[in-house]
C-alpha cells in the first residue's frame, strides 16, 4: 500500500506529489526487514535493552564470586601462615635444651638460671593485654611483624652475651647477668606477641563456624610442636664436639642465632600475611545482636540525640509522637556523620572488655588457669635440671634434656589436637551469640517455654570435663616425681613429661576455646590477652619456689658425699619432692575452681551457656 498523496509549496506555487518518493538509501526501512550484514555485526547491547541489563546481571554476579573466592584464598592463605608462625614461636619451650649450661659455661647458680626463666615468663605473659589489643584494633600483622623484631634483637642480644662468657659476678669478664635477663624478656614479649597475632587470626577467621575447637586446636598444637623440631635441630646439627670426636652439647651461640634470624624473617612475612576477612560483617552483627539482647536498653546514638537536645532525662515512651521522630532522624542524623565503622568497632570491643572483666566466671577461671600453669611451666623450664638430679653426681644419666622436650612437645601437640577436635564433635551446640543474651530480651523471654519439637538427644561431653580429666593428667605426672618413684631410675622420666606435656597442652588448648565460646569472638585478643596474664604470676611463683628448694639443697649436698665447692648442681630427692608436692595440690585447687566456674551459683550451667 502506497503512502497517502501529500502536497507542499515549492516556491510561488503548489506542485502536487502523487507518492512519496524515498531513496534509495534512505535509512527508513519496513520494521520487519531483515538485518543487513554490516548490522548484523553490531553487539547485542546495541539492539537489546534486555541483553544488556542480564549481562550486567551475570556480570555482577562473576565480580561478586570472584571477589568471595578471593577472600576464601585470603583467609586460608592467612590460616596456613598462622600455623607456620605457631610453628616457629615456641622457642622458649626449648630452654631445657641450654638453661644446665648456664651454669656450666656461664657459672650461673640456679637462682640465677630461674631468674632468666623468670624475666622471660614475665615478658611472655605481663603484656599479652598490649598484644591482645593491637590484634583487635590494628589487625594481627602488626603484632607479628614487632614479634619478629623482638625476637631478633632478644637472640642476638643471648648470643653474644653467652659467648662472652662467665659474668663478673662469677669471676669471670662477660656481659653482666641482667643483660641475659633482658635478652629473654624480649623474647619471651615476642613469643606472645606473634602467638596472639596467630591464634587471633584463626579464631576471627574461623570462629563462628562449628569447628572453632579445630581452627584453635590446630595453631595450639603447632607452637606445642615447634620446641621439639628446633630443640632436635640444636642438639643434631647446631651442636660442640667433644676432644674425642662425639658429639657434645648444643652449640648455644649458634643455635640463639639460627633463631633470632628465622623468627625475624617469619615475623616480617606475618606482617603482610596474617588478614581478617569479613570483620565489618562481624562487628555490624554483634552490635545488632547486642541492641535485641537486651544488654542495651536503647540504641546509643538515640541516647546521644536526646541528650544533645535536652530529652536526656525523659523516658522514651513519655515524649510526643513529633519529639520522638525528630529524635529519631537526629539520631540518623548522628550515625551518618561519625566515622561510624571505626567508632562502632571501638564501642563494641569496649563494651565487650567490660562484660568480661565484670564476669565473676572469668576470674574463678582465671585462678585455676594460673594455679594449673604455673607448675607446668615451672617443670618444663627446669627439665634439664630436674634430670640432674635423678642420679647421684658420679653417675651419669642415659637420657637427654633434648628427648624430654620432644617427649613434652609430643604428647602436649597430640592432647591440644585431641581435645580441640573432641570438643567440636562432643561438646554440646552452643547457640549463636549466647554469650549476648540478657534478661530482657526476647530470647531469654523464651527459652523456658517448650519446644515445638523435641529434639533428639545426642551424647555430649562438656569442654570443662575435657578440662578437668587433662588437669588431673598433669597433677598425676607431679605426682609420681614427687614420691620419689623416678629417683635413680632416669627412664621412667619420659611418662612423668608424657603426663605433664598432655595435661599442660590440654589445658592451653582448651582454656581459650572456652573463652570463645562463653564471651564470643569479636574481643577475642583482648580477652584471652587478659587472661593469659595469669601463666606470669603462676610460673614466677613456682619458678621461685623450686630455685630456692633446689638451691638449699645444692649447698647442703648428699650425705657421704663430699662436694666441690664450685659444683652448683644439686643431686638426689631433696632438690624437688617438697616443690612438686606442693605443685600437685595447687592443680587440684585448680580443678575446684574450674568446676566452680561452670557449675557454681551464677556459673556458665546455671547461665544457659553450653559449654
Amino acid at each position: 500500500m502506497s503512502p497517502p498523496a501529500s502536497k507542499r509549496n515549492s516556491g510561488n506555487g503548489i506542485t502536487t506529489i502523487d507518492k512519496l518518493d524515498y531513496p534509495p538509501n534512505s535509512p527508513r526501512r519496513p520494521l520487519l526487514a531483515p538485518d543487513s550484514d554490516t548490522d548484523s555485526q553490531r553487539r547485542s547491547q546495541d539492539t537489546s535493552y534486555a541483553g544488556s541489563f542480564f549481562e550486567q546481571v551475570a556480570e555482577g554476579i562473576y565480580e561478586q564470586d570472584r571477589v568471595k573466592m578471593q577472600r576464601a584464598v585470603l583467609r586460608w592463605l592467612s590460616f596456613v601462615w598462622a600455623i607456620v608462625i605457631c610453628l616457629c614461636a615456641g622457642s622458649i619451650t626449648a630452654f631445657s635444651l641450654y638453661g644446665h649450661l648456664f651454669q656450666s659455661k656461664l657459672h650461673y647458680t640456679q637462682v640465677q638460671v630461674n631468674i632468666v626463666s623468670i624475666g622471660a615468663e614475665l615478658g611472655l605473659y605481663l603484656l599479652v593485654p598490649v598484644f591482645g589489643y593491637l590484634c583487635d584494633r590494628m589487625g594481627p600483622g602488626v603484632p607479628a611483624g614487632l614479634a619478629g623484631l623482638l625476637f631478633g634483637s632478644g637472640y642476638l642480644l643471648a648470643a653474644f652475651a653467652f659467648r662472652s662468657g662467665p659474668p663478673p659476678s662469677a669471676g669471670g669478664h662477660g656481659w653482666p647477668h641482667g643483660v641475659m635477663v633482658l635478652a629473654f624478656a624480649f623474647v619471651g614479649m615476642g613469643t606472645s606477641c606473634m602467638y596472639l597475632a596467630a591464634v587471633t587470626t584463626c579464631a576471627k577467621n574461623f570462629g563462628r563456624g562449628n569447628a572453632k575447637g579445630v581452627a584453635l586446636a590446630v595453631p595450639i598444637a603447632a607452637f606445642g610442636l615447634s620446641g621439639m623440631w628446633q630443640s632436635q635441630v640444636g642438639s643434631r646439627l647446631l651442636y660442640i664436639r667433644n676432644p674425642d670426636g662425639s658429639k657434645g652439647d648444643v652449640d648455644v651461640f649458634r643455635f640463639f642465632l639460627f633463631l633470632g634470624i628465622l623468627l625475624l624473617c617469619v615475623g616480617a612475612i606475618g606482617f603482610f600475611a596474617l588478614r581478617i576477612m569479613d570483620e565489618e560483617e562481624m562487628i555490624d552483627d554483634a552490635v545488632d545482636e547486642l541492641e535485641r539482647s537486651g544488654l542495651l536498653q536503647r540504641d546509643d546514638f538515640f541516647t546521644q540525640a536526646a541528650s544533645h537536645h535536652g530529652y536526656g532525662t525523659m523516658e522514651a515512651q513519655n515524649l510526643s509522637d513529633s519529639t520522638f521522630d525528630f529524635l529519631q532522624s537526629e539520631a540518623e542524623r548522628l550515625k551518618a556523620k561519625a566515622e561510624e565503622e571505626a567508632r562502632k568497632k571501638t564501642w563494641l570491643l569496649n563494651e565487650e572488655t567490660r562484660r568480661y572483666i565484670m564476669d565473676p566466671t572469668m576470674w574463678w577461671l582465671a585462678g585455676g588457669f594460673f594455679l594449673v600453669t604455673g607448675p607446668g611451666e615451672a617443670f618444663i623450664n627446669n627439665l634439664g635440671t630436674i634430670i640432674e638430679t635423678l642420679t647421684p653426681a658420679h653417675v651419669s644419666t642415659n637420657t637427654s634434656p633434648a628427648t624430654h622436650v620432644s617427649i613434652v612437645a609430643i604428647t602436649s601437640t597430640l592432647a591440644r589436637l585431641i581435645t580441640g577436635t573432641l570438643s567440636d564433635v562432643l561438646a554440646p551446640v552452643a547457640p549463636s551469640n549466647q554469650h549476648r543474651v540478657g534478661p530482657d530480651s526476647v530470647a531469654n523471654s523464651t527459652s523456658s517455654l517448650p519446644p515445638l519439637e523435641q529434639p533428639r538427644k545426642r551424647f555430649t561431653v562438656s569442654r570443662i570435663t575435657f578440662l578437668l580429666a587433662f588437669a588431673f593428667i598433669l597433677s598425676l605426672g607431679q605426682l609420681l616425681l614427687a614420691s620419689g618413684w623416678v629417683q635413680n631410675h632416669p627412664s621412667r622420666f619420659a611418662v612423668v613429661s608424657a603426663f605433664i606435656g598432655a595435661g599442660y597442652g590440654a589445658v592451653f588448648s582448651l582454656t581459650p576455646i572456652v573463652v570463645s565460646v562463653v564471651w564470643g569472638v569479636e574481643n577475642f585478643g583482648t580477652n584471652w590477652g587478659i587472661l593469659a596474664m595469669t601463666p606470669a604470676a603462676g610460673a614466677t611463683l613456682w619458678g621461685a619456689v623450686y630455685a630456692t628448694v633446689y638451691q638449699r639443697a645444692a649447698e647442703n649436698g648428699e650425705a657421704g658425699v663430699e662436694k666441690d665447692p664450685e659444683d652448683v648442681l644439686c643431686h638426689g630427692k631433696a632438690c624437688y619432692a617438697s616443690t612438686f608436692w606442693a605443685m600437685t595440690i595447687s592443680v587440684w585447687i585448680a580443678m575446684g575452681l574450674f568446676l566452680w566456674a561452670w557449675r557454681g551459683p551464677g556459673g556458665w550451667k546455671r547461665r544457659g551457656v553450653a559449654v
